[in-house]
């Protein structure tokens, strides 16, 4: 049974995605499809649109086997940390091959840039130091380090934000030694970031969200770039919880929090770093909305993304102490989404191989990350109200696995 494993958030479960979905299963041959998904929040720091739960139907519903959540300590971070968690799951359980989505469509372009980057480090390193010292941002910082590197322009274009995510995919199934095999299907129309819903049918995930939540629109508006199950399910949401979820529904307890912890209890917390905290601060006590925030806060070194993800640490009350383990460590247990009946199997076949723990109940396992995603989990509640909070808030402990 040859298995094949997709990273990925499903911020919603789009049309694009569905593409994707469908190639892994041509490309590859696999029998089976195993997702490893962010939580309540997201890469970029943000809430997920629609709960963890609701977003796993989606998967499974449109054809994913198996769904396995990516923990907060890595869902949340810059590319090379996400990977690594991302990629040591995936060993973990067997997969023979992981395929992504890039602009550049080619594997080789990635394993060649491996090599070239390996063979050129000492450099690389020190002029991301360099650029990093100009006031760039670290993802700047290393793009412009790459650029400068003789030979660069024969490799992969890791200018474009899908290539970045599938070098460091890439690089971690090297470093882990992960018998897994690297595969990728080129990305087409909608870029990652773009907010348009141009194309008749393929949207991004960005765009998606800025029609539902920056312009208000309907959720007719984005019919047509989501599979019927997506849509299904986006319905039954709004009309259950009356709303998405999205920073402006608990930007006023990031303020209450910035403006109410001491200095010491800001610095402790992780990505605190050069004073940014106190900058936070500052905005906090002037700005009356989230996006009005993060206009202010930002700078050419510290990245819109580099921001949120600091102000969701400081939100969910994540220290640096916490996150040390991440560092060094590749993810030490399996929690278990949902599957349907041919993932069952496959996990039933393979659950005494296993060299990680695999969770279906959170009440009986225990581990410092975990701990932390019970917490998130809490957070992640606070965006809604009544009773509807009061549900969000026991999700976490009372959810099984889904099965579809």
């Amino acid at each position: 049974m040859k298995t094949a494993g997709v990273i990925v958030e499903y911020n919603p479960f789009h049309n694009g995605h569905l593409y994707h979905l469908n190639e892994t299963k041509r490309t590859t041959g696999a029998d089976i499809v195993i997702a490893v998904m962010s939580g309540s929040f997201l890469q970029r720091g943000e809430p997920s649109l629609v709960d963890k739960w609701t977003r796993t139907r989606m998967a499974l519903m449109n054809g994913v086997d198996i769904v396995i959540e990516l923990p907060y300590v890595y869902a949340t971070q810059k590319a090379e940390i996400f990977a690594r968690g991302a990629v040591s799951l995936l060993s973990s359980l067997g997969v023979d091959e992981l395929c992504f989505g890039s602009e550049s469509g080619t594997i080789e372009e990635f394993l060649d840039t491996i090599s070239f980057i390996n063979n050129h480090e000492q450099h690389y390193n020190e002029r991301i130091k360099y650029y990093m010292g100009k006031g760039n941002s670290y993802p700047k910082a290393t793009s412009l380090a790459f650029q400068s590197l003789d030979g660069h322009e024969q490799v992969l274009d890791l200018s474009q934000p899908n290539n970045i995510l599938g070098y460091h995919y890439v690089k971690a199934i090297d470093s882990q030694k992960s018998p897994m095999k690297p595969s990728t299907i080129l990305r087409t129309k909608a870029g990652y970031h773009d907010q348009n819903l141009a194309d008749t049918k393929i949207a991004s995930a960005t765009g998606i969200r800025h029609e539902l939540i920056t312009k208000g629109s309907s959720l007719k508006s984005v019919n047509a770039y989501v599979p019927p199950a997506t849509f299904d399910e986006l319905n039954f949401f709004q009309k259950t919880y009356k709303t998405f979820h999205a920073w402006h529904r608990v930007f006023h307890h990031l303020r209450y929090k910035l403006l109410t912890a001491s200095k010491e209890e800001l610095s402790l917390i992780y990505e605190a770093e050069e004073g940014l905290e106190n900058r936070l601060v500052t905005v906090a006590k002037t700005a009356h909305t989230f996006p009005a925030f993060m206009e202010a806060v930002k700078t050419k070194r510290y990245t819109w993304t580099r921001i949120q993800r600091f102000a969701l640490h400081i939100l969910t009350n994540t220290s640096k102490e916490e996150m040390k383990p991440v560092l060094s460590e590749t993810a030490p247990y399996i929690r278990l989404l949902g599957m349907s009946q041919a993932g069952r199997s496959y996990l039933n076949e393979k659950k005494g191989d296993l060299p990680v723990p695999l969770v279906s109940n959170i009440n009986q396992f225990e581990h410092p990350f975990l701990s932390i995603e019970r917490r998130v989990s809490q957070v992640y509640a606070l965006g809604f109200s009544g009773e509807h909070q009061e549900t969000f808030l026991q999700k976490e402990h009372k959810s099984a696995p889904i099965m579809i």
